[in-house]
């Protein structure tokens, strides 16, 4: 729970100034590497990784970002959507401390601060969204076993 509460502090610091940026840094290397993984692995060809803020229009930032030569309807979803995956990253910390039975100390606020910035990048963005809608051929057999199950 710290770290969500640590990310919406994060947030609201983001909105003051670009410096603040930074603290998004470890969520932001996590997101584009899991782009850049899916690609690697479903044959969408990476050609370019990011992980630099830069300006765009007016007020708005881009973070980071990864360049294929080969998105198509069969690996668009994987690539666009791969971000969800980093959710794994404080599923498993939360779970490795609870099993191991170790008490909390000091250096946990320090885990609380890394793991924060997930909770704001694990969201696929509006540009990560459009490049899955490619692959809509996969919606017509989830649309048939949806309607099946519903029926």
């Amino acid at each position: 729970m710290p770290s969500v509460f640590l990310a919406f502090v994060f947030r609201i610091l983001s909105k003051y100034h670009p410096i603040f940026f930074g603290l998004y840094l470890s969520g932001t290397i996590l997101h584009e590497l899991t782009h850049f993984f899916a690609g690697a692995l479903t044959n969408a060809q990476p050609v370019h990784f990011s992980v630099f803020p830069r300006r765009m229009t007016g007020n708005h930032w881009v973070l980071g970002s990864v360049s294929f030569a080969n998105i198509r309807w069969y690996n668009a979803v994987f690539v666009g959507l791969a971000p969800v995956l980093i959710l794994m990253v404080p599923i498993l910390i939360t779970f490795g401390r609870a099993n191991l039975g170790r008490s909390y100390g000091w250096w946990d606020l320090g885990v609380a601060a890394l793991v924060a910035p997930i909770f704001l990048s694990f969201w696929p963005s509006r540009a990560d969204v459009l490049i899955a809608l490619r692959s809509w051929p996969y919606l017509i057999p989830i649309a048939i076993w949806l309607w099946w199950i519903s029926h």
